[in-house]
């Protein structure tokens, strides 16, 4: 029997750093909360990922920072989404956090960030989109998505995913850990909740954080943010800095997972300036 490695290693975490499961404004969320000094960092996945899907950085962070991992509602609301998660933090007795959100979670982050700056540390918007301009014309967007049958919405995303592993055969274990969330580990209805909150989402409202306190992540490869995408989420959020990868596709939390925490002790104040910082695969901009 073939084993995944990533698999076991993300059970293994899992299993010592079970997901509360939490009512939020009569919405059912998953945290993982790890305790840590001073600082918090609320971590947002994308579509295809529960809030373990972090895994690998929340073991290299965990103990120095406090960090809240979300696993999202079945609902699409992202506004909604938003006021529960300011909710979480008056919950925990946290006044402010660093507040990462990749690709759904990114578009979230800066909605969240416009909502209630107030609450933001910083914000640091990771392999994501500033606008949903134009998205219903694309798939699975276009789709009806409360009645394409699951099947259809789970084939198109093992086409994708498929063919990145063909490609990037370094990354093949990741691909099979992908296709393990969107088979079943996020549920059918779950995983139609996060495409339609992606469909359905508000503009992002107006964000007031100074740029000294925003910062974005992408990755050069990334396969799903075109570089044009990337260019108009540096336009409008105007970062102090940005993280480039040079590869990790669209998961280098996972893909280059130490590298990715070497960022983010850079960016927390964890390991010095940001000018120290020295990792090969990841350019300062």
């Amino acid at each position: 029997m073939v084993t995944n490695a990533l698999i076991a290693d993300r059970d293994d975490f899992v299993a010592a750093h079970p997901e509360q499961h939490i009512s939020l404004r009569g919405r059912r969320w998953g945290v993982t909360d790890l305790d840590g000094p001073d600082e918090t960092l609320v971590l947002l996945p994308g579509t295809l990922g529960r809030g373990d899907v972090f895994w690998r950085v929340m073991r290299a962070l965990k103990g120095r920072v406090r960090i809240l991992a979300c696993t999202y509602p079945a609902t699409h609301d992202l506004a909604g989404w938003s006021d529960d998660l300011a909710r979480l933090l008056d919950q925990r007795g946290v006044a402010q956090a660093h507040v990462l959100g990749s690709s759904l979670g990114g578009y979230f982050a800066q909605f969240f960030a416009g909502a209630h700056g107030d609450r933001c540390s910083s914000l640091i918007a990771a392999n994501t989109l500033s606008s949903v301009d134009g998205i219903r014309t694309i798939r699975p967007y276009s789709l009806d998505l409360a009645k394409v049958p699951i099947a259809e919405l789970r084939a198109g995303f093992a086409a994708g995913l498929t063919g990145w592993a063909d490609a990037h055969p370094d990354q093949a274990e990741l691909v099979d850990l992908l296709l393990g969330e969107a088979n079943g580990r996020i549920s059918a209805r779950h995983l139609r909740a996060r495409l339609l909150a992606l469909k359905t989402a508000p503009a992002i409202p107006a964000i007031a954080l100074p740029r000294e306190q925003i910062t974005v992540i992408e990755a050069a490869d990334d396969p799903l943010i075109a570089p044009p995408m990337r260019d108009t989420v540096r336009s409008k959020l105007d970062p102090a800095i940005t993280f480039r990868f040079s590869s990790g596709g669209h998961f280098p939390y996972v893909a280059r997972a130490d590298s990715y925490a070497a960022v983010l002790e850079s960016w927390l104040g964890l390991a010095g300036p940001i000018s120290n910082l020295a990792v090969k695969d990841v350019q300062i901009l």
